[in-house]
């Protein structure tokens, strides 16, 4: 378990370019070392901001967005075309605008296209475990205000789950109410975990995930660590750090 490393930014405006100038040049050194990087994209306003940079940024790079695997830390169980995807999102702000391999992106399936939301937890598992490289070279995380990242929340039973890679979860205290999370079992298994945060709002919670007690239970993204984890942090949302 790595020992969390915080990197502050004056503003989101920086937050959001060091992070993509990061992103890009790892990936990209993953590449030169001859491997096809896999990434666990996020949702969220600073996450589109994020994707937004990078596929501006994608003429100007020697990164080959044809051998990177896109997955997804959540998503919400709703009809394929919903605003409510993570991965629409993730589609209009960078991968319309970057020439992907659509073989290697994996989305969740939606609402439209299985009955159920085990059922998408249990589909997008197997293709993991058939297309996945056993690890991912970045998961990209966001944090609620509630602590809870992905969709694991605090107090739901998702915390619990283990010897899965993926699970359904009901209920959620953030609409839509049905959602597919990765465990944190799968979420551990990556060389890079990048919390990013943005924002007065994020405060409270960014110093309870990053504070030396505290349960995972009330905080969950406390419970998420890589080979290396970063969280990625305007002033704002590191005002309340010591």
């Amino acid at each position: 378990m790595s020992t969390p490393e915080v990197r502050r930014h004056a503003d989101s405006d920086t937050l959001v370019g060091d992070v993509a100038t990061a992103l890009i040049e790892r990936l990209s050194a993953a590449q030169e070392r001859g491997e096809v990087p896999q990434i666990g994209l996020t949702g969220g306003t600073i996450a589109d901001d994020l994707h937004r940079e990078l596929a501006r940024r994608a003429g100007d790079s020697s990164l080959d967005w044809s051998r990177v695997v896109f997955w997804w830390g959540d998503e919400r169980f709703v009809p394929a075309d919903s605003s409510d995807r993570n991965a629409r999102q993730a589609r209009e702000a960078l991968l319309d605008h970057v020439p992907v391999d659509p073989a290697r992106v994996h989305e969740v399936p939606a609402s439209d296209q299985v009955a159920t939301a085990e059922d998408a937890a249990a589909a997008y598992s197997a293709t993991l475990r058939s297309e996945g490289a056993g690890f991912f070279e970045v998961l990209m995380l966001g944090i609620g205000p509630d602590g809870h990242c992905a969709s694991l929340f605090p107090g739901h039973p998702g915390l619990e789950a283990r010897d899965a890679i993926a699970v359904a979860v009901h209920d959620s205290p953030k609409p839509p109410p049905d959602r597919v999370t990765l465990t944190f079992e799968a979420m551990e298994r990556c060389r890079a975990v990048w919390f990013i945060a943005s924002g007065e709002g994020k405060a409270d919670a960014v110093a309870r995930a990053l504070a030396e007690e505290g349960s995972v239970a009330e905080t969950p993204a406390r419970g998420v660590h890589g080979d290396e984890t970063v969280w990625w942090l305007d002033e704002a949302a590191a005002s309340r750090l010591p």
